[in-house]
């Protein structure tokens, strides 16, 4: 079972930059990893998922252009850059693994993180 936590979080000012950090303890080969956001009141969203490597990887509309997925496989972890952040960007994220190639419905992740927040002010 693959174990996740994330870090990173934090309070920017709109149009400003996070890198969160999902850090995995047992084997994620054969894993693609999954990033997922909440805010307040709010169904759990798809933001982005792709190989943990970065290699590939697939975006929602609301990110595309402004987040990028990478990672150090070496390290066991993978990373969501965040630039030019807005105020709707501000929510709890979450990484996650599946074993599907890439997937954007939570049911196919199997293990998830406890989650960061991130704060963006306008």
């Amino acid at each position: 079972q693959v174990q996740l936590v994330e870090s990173g979080g934090g309070l920017v000012q709109a149009g400003g930059s996070l890198r969160l950090s999902c850090a995995a303890s047992g084997r994620t080969f054969g894993y693609a990893v999954g990033w997922f956001r909440q805010a307040p009141g709010m169904e759990r969203e798809f933001v982005a998922a792709g190989a943990w490597s970065g290699d590939y990887a697939y975006y929602a509309d609301s990110v595309k252009g402004r987040f990028t997925i990478s990672g150090d496989t070496a390290k066991n972890t993978a990373y969501l850059q965040m630039n030019n952040l807005k105020s709707e960007d501000t929510a709890i994220y979450y990484c996650a693994v599946t074993r599907a190639s890439y997937s954007r419905a939570r049911r196919d992740y199997t293990s998830w993180g406890q989650g960061t927040q991130v704060t963006v002010s306008s």
